[in-house]
């Protein structure tokens, strides 16, 4: 059989097909420019409700500068892995700020939040050990875990009886790691550490938190742990710079022992090209600006509490959400995809999710708030809204 035979019959290619036929494929729209809030597409103006920038510090002039100026001194690109000739002293430095950043003796960077998941976990776990996730958890964790041949396990979101269950039926004599978002991506609730350390404790696993839509978010910008005062007993926090910190890469912090360990093992950072300098010293930037202007994590919960507060009083179903990250769950895909292309046209941004990124029947738009949203911005979204929602039986007249 040709290997290209499946593609004629594959679910996945044939929804596309469908909806591109029916002009609703929302996917991959190429966007002329970006300032943030607001997105230009085809010549016109859309107000951006569906992106991880939560601090809004990709247009910040210091964010930007500090990129230009490393393109100067250091070129675009290390031109070689991080094990050989591709370390520069900026991702030492990078490391050191990070580590401090969360609270951990040491920190490692990746050229992606994905290679972080997939190099420290594949890294960590071997043949015999056994990997505890939330269903929920990125992709990443669970791709991390396939190249690892480690054993995985799983239980349902945020269930800590079931978590309890999972972990009592392991020999305890196995290596264990669990392995948590902080900040759920598509619901926008937050992982229940200070339920999930007692319970690591009393089965003797170490817990990897991945922190890739907390930090900027939650503990003043710390992250997940650091909400729930439990940075020690966190063994490991991984991280993206594609969301507050404004650029693109990843990280995973810990004790050093275990940083070093990773660092001489981890495929994806070892036969990977290293980070340039502009996309590490717009971390850099973006860290500085975390750590001594504590008002912007401050107006993104005041923008995300504001919408919240108005879509729920619209009628929307807006789920578990805890934070920033607010689902409007609509059930199916159709009328999610309906509703996505309505709020496009009306110059509203979001994401339509579908399975298997959420459950069957949980099909939803991803919306999402930055601190930089202005109040008029957020009113005219949900002005956009509204109408739509009523239009589509979604919410009551």
């Amino acid at each position: 059989m040709d290997i290209f035979e499946k593609i004629k019959c594959d679910e996945r290619m044939l929804r596309a097909r469908e909806a591109k036929e029916s002009g609703l494929y929302p996917y991959f729209v190429p966007l002329d420019g970006t300032e943030g809030t607001e997105v230009t597409v085809e010549g016109r103006s859309v107000i951006m409700i569906g992106s991880n920038n939560y601090l809004g510090l990709t247009t910040d002039p210091r964010v930007r500068e500090a990129a230009k100026q490393a393109v100067d001194d250091y070129g675009t690109s290390c031109t070689g892995s991080r094990y050989l000739n591709g370390t520069l002293r900026l991702h030492r430095d990078v490391e050191e700020r990070l580590a401090n950043f969360v609270g951990k003796e040491a920190a490692l960077v990746f050229s992606t939040g994905m290679q972080a998941n997939l190099g420290a976990i594949s890294a960590l776990v071997g043949p015999d050990d056994f990997v505890i996730l939330d269903k929920d958890n990125h992709a990443s964790i669970v791709d991390g875990v396939r190249l690892s041949l480690g054993k995985m396990k799983r239980f349902r979101h945020n269930d800590m009886r079931h978590l309890e269950r999972v972990l009592s039926g392991i020999p305890e004599e196995a290596g264990k790691l669990v392995v948590v978002d902080g900040v759920f991506s598509m619901g926008g609730d937050i992982a229940p550490l200070d339920e999930i350390v007692p319970l690591c404790q009393q089965y003797g696993a170490r817990l990897y938190v991945d922190d890739a839509h907390s930090l900027g978010v939650l503990g003043g910008g710390r992250g997940t742990a650091a909400h729930f005062g439990l940075t020690d007993e966190a063994d490991l926090i991984m991280g993206t710079f594609s969301k507050s910190f404004a650029s693109i890469g990843g990280f995973v912090a810990g004790d050093a022992e275990v940083i070093s360990f990773i660092q001489h093992h981890a495929r994806s950072l070892i036969f990977s090209a290293s980070l340039p300098a502009p996309n590490l010293m717009a971390v850099l930037a973006a860290l500085e600006i975390m750590e001594t202007e504590p008002e912007h994590v401050e107006r993104l919960w005041e923008n995300g509490d504001y919408m919240l507060e108005g879509l729920q009083a619209l009628g929307f179903n807006t789920g578990q959400t805890e934070t920033p990250i607010i689902p409007l769950i609509i059930g199916h895909d159709e009328p999610t995809f309906l509703a996505w292309k309505l709020l496009f046209e009306r110059g509203l941004y979001t994401n339509p999710v579908i399975t298997p990124a959420v459950p069957p029947g949980q099909s939803l738009l991803r919306t999402s708030y930055m601190a930089s949203h202005t109040r008029e911005q957020l009113d005219q979204a949900l002005d956009i809204l509204a109408t739509t929602g009523r239009q589509l039986g979604l919410i009551p007249n």
